[in-house]
């Protein structure tokens, strides 16, 4: 059964055709990019790492309701527990 489905491709130079990855795009120059040198393809692929968790589940998303994706109760297996940090007594 045929659907009928196929590649749709965007012209060169048309960024308003695919709004969501050019509006990425430009987070991840503003926000990263442009504030890093990056003097090996290790460091770079280290600093866009921390980036992206930051940016992907962490950070406030405005179609959520500026929450972020991610609970701040959720803590993944293996991370240490925030209970067993004492707090300091001021």
């Amino acid at each position: 059964m045929r659907l009928g489905t196929g590649t749709l491709y965007l012209e060169p130079g048309s960024p308003w055709e695919n709004g969501y990855c050019e509006s990425f795009n430009g987070k991840l120059r503003d926000e990263c990019l442009n504030g890093e040198i990056f003097y090996s393809l290790k460091e770079a692929q280290v600093l866009i790492e921390q980036w992206r968790v930051e940016y992907n589940p962490r950070r406030p998303h405005s179609a959520l309701g500026y929450r972020p994706p991610v609970p701040a109760a959720y803590i993944p297996l293996g991370a240490p527990s925030p209970v067993s940090q004492p707090r300091a007594v001021m």
